[in-house]
């Protein structure tokens, strides 16, 4: 297991109320704009913190893919979309590089709390682009490393907003911009840029 990989027996911290007070997901949510309709890969959904309000905004018309590579994880979203009523999410067990999505099928590529744990960013974005549409967004959410580490990963193996925003320019997405999210969080977004070639 890679070592920077939230071990799938602490889920239930994922879904701590604390975590509501330092990374609000109506915050998160209203600063990608969703849109009702929206397609929207959700990749690193663990147990749905984020997937569960991104379906909700995206609406009856919209759907959210919680991709995520650790079966535990998506155990516990799918329990609960059993339970509830939630229709337009659909769990998919697969890696981050390969989401086995078709082909332009998506408006927006969200990634949150998981890009730390990447060994090959690169690829991870090439799928991106790959599942994203001609106008579609692509946003990242992860820990600020300059920031105590009460919460998340150890700093040493956070990444900067700066090698984030350079690593998505070098793999073709324009409209750049970050913000901080929340207390420990930070926030890349970009758009593609079709005519820059793989």
């Amino acid at each position: 297991m890679n070592d920077r990989l939230m071990n799938a027996s602490l889920a239930g911290r994922l879904d701590d109320p604390e975590r509501l007070l330092w990374i609000p997901p109506a915050v998160v949510i209203g600063a990608l704009a969703v849109q009702p309709g929206d397609a929207i890969a959700d990749i690193g959904a663990g147990t749905g913190y984020f997937s569960l309000p991104l379906a909700q905004a995206a609406g009856s018309l919209g759907r959210v893919y919680a991709v995520d590579c650790q079966a535990e994880m998506l155990g516990h979203l799918q329990f609960k979309l059993d339970t509830g009523s939630i229709s337009n999410i659909r769990v998919i067990n697969a890696d981050a590089n390969s989401t086995g999505l078709p082909n332009a099928s998506c408006d927006l590529v969200f990634m949150a709390n998981v890009w730390h744990e990447f060994a090959d960013r690169p690829a991870v974005l090439r799928e991106a682009r790959r599942i994203l549409n001609t106008r579609g967004r692509i946003a990242v959410l992860d820990w600020r490393p300059d920031v105590e580490a009460v919460h998340g990963p150890p700093l040493h193996h956070r990444i900067s907003a700066s090698d984030a925003l350079d690593e998505l320019q070098s793999a073709g997405f324009a409209e750049l911009k970050q913000s901080n999210v929340g207390i420990y969080s930070w926030l890349v977004q970009g758009l593609m840029q079709r005519e820059i070639e793989q």
